[in-house]
């Protein structure tokens, strides 16, 4: 027997990113509104450090390049032309013979290379965080790259400010870290390089402002694993910059950079971006920084693809989940209302932030993920899913949270999961959880005809649900699951009452 073949297939996308550190090649699909990653390669080709005194790029740098380049050329042979983008940034700005290579590169690749200017790259990765991750109005965007460092302030897919200044970690490490060894002397010294250069523009980027400042290098990422390893919440502020810089000079020399969390290909260029971060947050009066979900390879990916600044990324994300696991829409967003409803009776008496509540709207839409694959073993499920699925719009903190809530969603308590995520407090967490289990035992039925009106309040962990009684004689399985939840909920330290009126 033969099997059929379908008519038509998504069509792929690819981007890639020739960055002064790494080359990059991203491919991917649209399915059901959202992108879905086909194959990401990434090489560290260190461009970069093949420049000069004079800017020329040496023989080795360039043959590193077109060799990595050679790799991407097989993987672009089926997609078509329309649907392939390739830029070019710092470094090959930077570069003199630049010309060359990219002339060579373009025969290897069958495709054009565009060169983009430094503000073109800006403009670019905050689209690739617009279009990816969820944050305030306005927002502060950081990429420190091999060769260069960009800044854009913007709100929703607006640029409003946006500049590319000529250092990296790549290009810093050459310069004050190139013998190896670690010193304060040598750390004070690229930072103070660093404020020198951001000093100009530090004034005119807090005039404007900035409710969340956000960042997705190589830097950033890499700080952000060392906290995490560290048992630290993923939230980059100055004193976490200064306890790493100092486990960082202790090491003495960057051959014996041992720190925990570190991978060891970030190893050769981690103190200087490390430096030039602290500049940052030093220049610019920054207090935190948190880890974005895209950077430049997204911004011209999601403007190569169609209609993809009418959705909320969010929304955009939940609809694309609910189509690729077959999710009761409808109930869904039933069980999403009736925990909006107990969720906003309980907001003030459990001082709970409107960014939880939109956390809590996610976990009620997919608290039914795991279903697709088997009933019984479904929170099992829902937790692979949601640990290795691309959310857009969701950080790394958020979709813990998102995880702790949809694995208790019912039945048993798995404290671990809950212990894990760092987005809020465990307690707080703790009470989300607690909304949703009630939300999903009041739909029960599926239906919303005979969706209960009910009364939630509570006295720190004490937890009171008013229902009517003719509800609660009517429907004794709801009934009978709410009085098992009063037993269920206290292994979170929480006690539930339920009352007839």
């Amino acid at each position: 027997m033969t099997a059929s073949k379908p008519s038509c297939s998504q069509p792929l996308y690819a981007v890639i990113d020739l960055g002064s550190n790494s080359f990059h090649m991203l491919i991917t699909r649209l399915v059901a509104d959202s992108v879905q990653v086909v194959d990401k390669v990434k090489r560290k080709v260190r461009l970069a450090s093949g420049l000069d005194a004079n800017n020329t790029l040496s023989d080795k740098a360039m043959a590193r390049g077109w060799e990595c380049l050679s790799f991407f050329a097989e993987r672009l042979q089926d997609i078509p032309n329309q649907n392939i983008k390739i830029v070019a940034t710092a470094t090959l700005r930077l570069a003199t013979n630049s010309g060359a290579f990219i002339a060579k590169a373009e025969s290897i690749l069958g495709h054009k290379i565009n060169l983009i200017s430094g503000i073109e790259e800006a403009h670019s990765i905050y689209l690739g965080v617009a279009h990816t991750t969820s944050s305030g109005d306005k927002r502060l965007v950081i990429d420190i790259g091999g060769a260069s460092t960009e800044l854009i302030v913007g709100s929703a897919f607006e640029v409003k400010q946006a500049c590319s200044l000529d250092m990296g970690c790549v290009t810093f490490n050459s310069e004050f870290f190139a013998d190896g060894a670690l010193s304060e002397h040598a750390f004070a010294q690229a930072v103070n390089k660093a404020r020198r250069i951001l000093a100009e523009k530090s004034r005119q980027y807090k005039s404007i402002g900035w409710d969340t400042a956000l960042g997705n290098s190589g830097t950033l990422q890499a700080v952000a694993e060392v906290l995490i390893a560290q048992g630290k919440v993923q939230k980059i502020t100055l004193e976490n910059l200064q306890d790493i810089k100092q486990q960082v000079i202790a090491c003495k020399n960057i051959n014996k950079l041992n720190i925990q969390g570190l991978e060891v290909e970030r190893k050769p260029v981690f103190v200087s971006g490390l430096a030039i971060l602290h500049a940052i947050f030093t220049e610019f009066d920054i207090a935190e920084v948190y880890l974005a979900g895209g950077a430049i390879r997204e911004g011209v990916l999601y403007e190569l693809l169609p209609n993809m600044r009418n959705v909320n990324i969010r929304q955009r994300t939940l609809l694309g989940l609910i189509e690729r696991f077959s999710i009761d829409e409808l109930h869904a967003y039933r069980v999403a209302d009736i925990a909006n409803n107990a969720f906003e009776q309980l907001q003030t008496q459990w001082q709970l932030t409107n960014e939880l509540a939109t956390i809590l709207q996610s976990a009620s839409v997919l608290h039914e993920i795991g279903l697709l694959l088997e009933y019984k073993g479904n929170k099992k499920h829902a937790k692979y899913i949601l640990e290795n699925t691309d959310l857009a719009g969701f950080s790394n903190s958020e979709r813990k949270l998102l995880i702790a809530l949809v694995t208790n969603y019912k039945t048993d308590i798995d404290n671990t999961v809950i212990e894990k995520q760092y987005f809020t407090s465990n307690q707080q967490a703790i009470f989300l959880i607690m909304i949703l289990r009630i939300a999903v035992i009041l739909s029960k039925r599926r239906t919303d005809d005979v969706m209960p009106s009910f009364n939630i309040t509570a006295e720190h962990m004490n937890v009171s649900l008013s229902l009517p009684d003719v509800f609660l004689s009517k429907h004794p399985l709801i009934s009978a699951e709410l009085k098992q939840e009063c037993i269920d909920i206290l292994s979170l330290g929480l006690t539930l009452s339920v009352k007839s009126n």
